[in-house]
């Protein structure tokens, strides 16, 4: 374990500098002809809840966005007309979702020494669920909000159940997920390199060995994948505008 920490030159300086790589490109396969990433929610479009707690947040310091080409020019212009003034570039994205981090990665500020992945179709992130993985991020190296699996979880081949998990010891995962800068581009390099299949970020330092703390996530946190999505989303923000 020192030695990665060493390979991967490990900050723990309290003043890091940290960008987040926000990624929004895809083509919302199940959404039934919705594009959800400019979809109006309570009268915005739903990216503009996304972006605001990593505006908001003193924690971070940039902001890049990953988006298709058809969608870079209205995206940039719906950030300079609501203000959100750290999305510092706009960047097509790749044809799979490495990719696509990838080349958010290679968009960042030089002196990021932290770098949080966020999908862009989580419109609900919680402040001090963006901030509490942030510093857990600075202290250990990389960290991801989770919540403690609900169902039990069967694992099966051709429909017949091979084996029942311990459900004390699984969490669904959400997003930001945070690392430190180079310890991610060399993580996630690798794993395209060599054709990895990757279902999160944090999957890509896990297969070369480096540990990923979990923090406290939100039921809050969803992503947005089908329309039915959308009506929960709805309830959420009417909930919050309530408060």
């Amino acid at each position: 374990m020192d030695l990665l920490r060493r390979l991967f030159h490990r900050e723990e300086a309290a003043a890091s500098f940290c960008s987040a790589v926000i990624v929004a490109g895809g083509r919302a396969s199940r959404m039934e002809g919705i594009d959800k990433i400019l979809c109006p929610m309570g009268g915005e479009p739903l990216l503009l809840y996304t972006l605001m707690p990593f505006q908001t947040s003193s924690l971070v310091d940039e902001i890049v966005l990953v988006t298709r080409e058809d969608l870079m020019v209205p995206i940039g212009t719906l950030c300079s007309q609501r203000g959100i003034t750290k999305v510092r570039r706009v960047v097509k994205g790749g044809e799979s979702r490495t990719e696509s981090v990838l080349a958010g990665l290679r968009e960042t500020d030089p002196q990021a020494s932290l770098i949080a992945i966020h999908d862009g179709a989580r419109p609900f992130l919680p402040l001090e669920v963006l901030e509490q993985t942030i510093e857990t991020a600075r202290q250990r190296g990389a960290a991801a909000p989770a919540l403690p699996v609900k169902d039990t979880i069967k694992v099966a081949q051709e429909g017949v159940v091979q084996q029942t998990p311990d459900r004390a010891r699984l969490f669904g995962v959400q997003t930001p997920q945070v690392f430190e800068a180079s310890l991610i581009k060399g993580a996630l390099t690798k794993a395209w390199e060599e054709g990895a299949a990757l279902t999160d970020d944090c999957s890509a330092v896990e297969r070369i060995g480096f540990p990923v703390c979990l923090t406290q996530g939100s039921e809050e946190n969803i992503k947005i994948t089908t329309p039915r999505d959308l009506t929960w989303g709805e309830a959420i923000l009417a909930e919050r505008m309530g408060r």
